[in-house]
């Protein structure tokens, strides 16, 4: 990012520092967008920076740009390309509403949408009309996704049919594609060599699928976890929302890795069925859904309203191998559509997946997404609260 030290943001005089941004919605996601060269190069700095910016750690984020609530507490850093065959490096960020926090070991395939936007509306790449494919190098996986965003008078397109559940209205549809991003994490599209792993919780045996493809994953049964699978976000109880975490940390340790990070995300997979719509208050039938998805995440873990793209792409490859919790619930083994039943709607994904002597191999990992640009500008920030940081 920025030089070491707190950069340029203490070259201006007064209590209160610029810091210019873009306001972007992607999918059922909000986050603001910086420059990575605006940002403090150290991560002391960088942190303690993004938090005033977001007003963070407050339930409410009243004194800054954060929306209260795990889909809108996100961030998105832009760099130049650290490698040939991207156009743009994209660092993910979540910003925890209630504790000080910023975590950096995950992806938002939502905001990945609006990173494409982006690149073409701040001039990132040459805009061809009426699709430009943006090559992405997001640092968090160190894997590459590629962006096709429609374009009309040189500026990323915004009015379109595409729905996308959760959001009002319809847009102009971004293709994202996960499919060159297995083991960005571990390594391995399956880290631990198999398709199901039993874990030893402390509310007991769990089996569980952990995969590592656009965000490092462990897939639960949702009867393993205390579900029925179609619960709503306000209908998770604290025993389930328990048990859920405690399977989370297993995995985590099963992989070598410290049990309160944020990955692997815990999703929970159930057969399809009928339940509702926690946005709408419609119905979600059985008929137009494969598989039912819910997920828990953030810091503290709290139920997703939606679904995260990652997630999406993460969970149609898996519902096409054989031998996975996915596909168990889904029922088969499939090239083509999958679709998603999550809180707030119907998700399909686009999987291509075939076998050669190394494995399995993904060729393709597709979903839809539209994104928009909602404000650009400048926010402030209180120096006091970058005063005193230790440098790291």
């Amino acid at each position: 990012m920025h030089s070491s030290g707190t950069g340029s943001l203490t070259t201006e005089p007064g209590e209160q520092i610029r810091l210019p941004f873009v306001l972007m919605r992607g999918g059922t996601s909000r986050a603001v967008f910086l420059r990575g060269g605006d940002l403090p190069d150290d991560t002391g700095y960088r942190d303690a920076t993004i938090l005033s910016l977001f007003g963070s750690p407050d339930p409410r984020q009243v004194d800054g740009l954060g929306g209260a609530d795990l889909l809108t507490s996100k961030l998105a850093v832009i760099d130049p390309p650290s490698r040939p065959d991207a156009d743009i490096n994209y660092t993910f960020a979540q910003v925890s509403i209630t504790e000080p926090v910023v975590d950096y070991d995950i992806n938002c395939g939502n905001i990945s949408a609006a990173v494409g936007a982006y690149a073409v509306d701040e001039g990132l790449v040459d805009p061809v009309e009426p699709v430009t494919t943006v090559r992405i190098h997001n640092t968090n996986t160190g894997r590459m996704l590629t962006a096709e965003v429609p374009v009309v008078d040189g500026a990323a397109a915004v009015e379109g049919t595409c729905a996308v559940h959760g959001v009002p209205g319809t847009g102009a549809p971004i293709a994202l594609d996960f499919g060159e991003t297995a083991g960005g994490t571990t390594g391995a599209l399956f880290p631990t060599g198999n398709q199901v792993d039993v874990l030893d919780t402390s509310v007991g045996p769990v089996r569980a699928t952990i995969v590592d493809l656009a965000n490092l994953t462990v897939f639960l049964p949702a009867g393993d976890v205390g579900m029925v699978g179609t619960e709503g976000p306000e209908e998770f109880s604290e025993e389930q929302i328990g048990a859920i975490t405690a399977a989370k940390e297993a995995a985590a340790r099963l992989l070598g890795m410290a049990p309160d990070g944020l990955t692997p995300v815990p999703a929970i997979v159930s057969p399809s069925a009928g339940y509702v719509d926690y946005s709408t208050g419609g119905s979600v039938v059985p008929d137009e859904i494969d598989l039912v998805a819910r997920v828990v995440g953030g810091r503290p873990a709290v139920p997703h309203k939606a679904y995260p793209g990652t997630l999406a792409a993460c969970t149609g490859v898996m519902a096409c191998i054989p031998g996975t919790t996915v596909n168990e619930v889904a029922g088969q083994g499939c090239e083509g559509e999958i679709r998603i039943g999550h809180p707030c709607g119907v998700m399909p994904v686009q999987v291509r997946v075939g076998r050669d002597a190394g494995g399995w191999r993904i060729d393709r990992a597709v979903f839809h997404r539209t994104a928009r640009r909602l404000a650009e500008g400048t926010a402030f920030i209180r120096r006091s609260s970058i005063s005193g940081v230790k440098g790291n």
